[in-house]
């Protein structure tokens, strides 16, 4: 049975790992190889299109940590989970979203994204 909560985690983790190559160490840990991934701000396959869309993330948003504000929820091979985008330690995020994700295997095969909230 797939620990729901350790997965979302180690997606938090591939969105806050700055190091390329340890990055792409927990992307291919994490995402099957053939990985969807769609959101509001694009949509890419592969670990490759994870790995340019996470930099991509990374560049727009420097600085910025990525948190799970609450509990993943999880069924079968599906979960859902909220996140948070902000400074370390602020008292409100600057943007939020929430991911559902499908599991192959222990492994994120499918990513859909949803944003509720932008910075400014």
């Amino acid at each position: 049975m797939t620990d729901f909560t350790a997965l979302a985690h180690r997606y938090i983790d591939a969105f806050n790992e700055t190091d390329p190559v340890k990055r792409r160490e927990v992307i291919e840990q994490l995402f099957t190889e053939d990985v969807i991934y769609t959101d509001p701000l694009g949509s890419v396959r592969g670990w490759d299109g994870v790995d340019q869309f996470i930099a991509g993330a990374q560049g727009q948003f420097a600085g910025l940590i990525f948190s799970l504000p609450g509990e993943v929820d999880g069924h079968h091979d599906i979960a859902r989970f909220s996140w948070h985008l902000g400074p370390a330690g602020a008292d409100e995020p600057l943007a939020i979203g929430f991911d559902v994700v499908a599991i192959d295997g222990d492994r994120i095969s499918r990513v859909l994204g949803f944003l509720d909230k932008l910075p400014g």
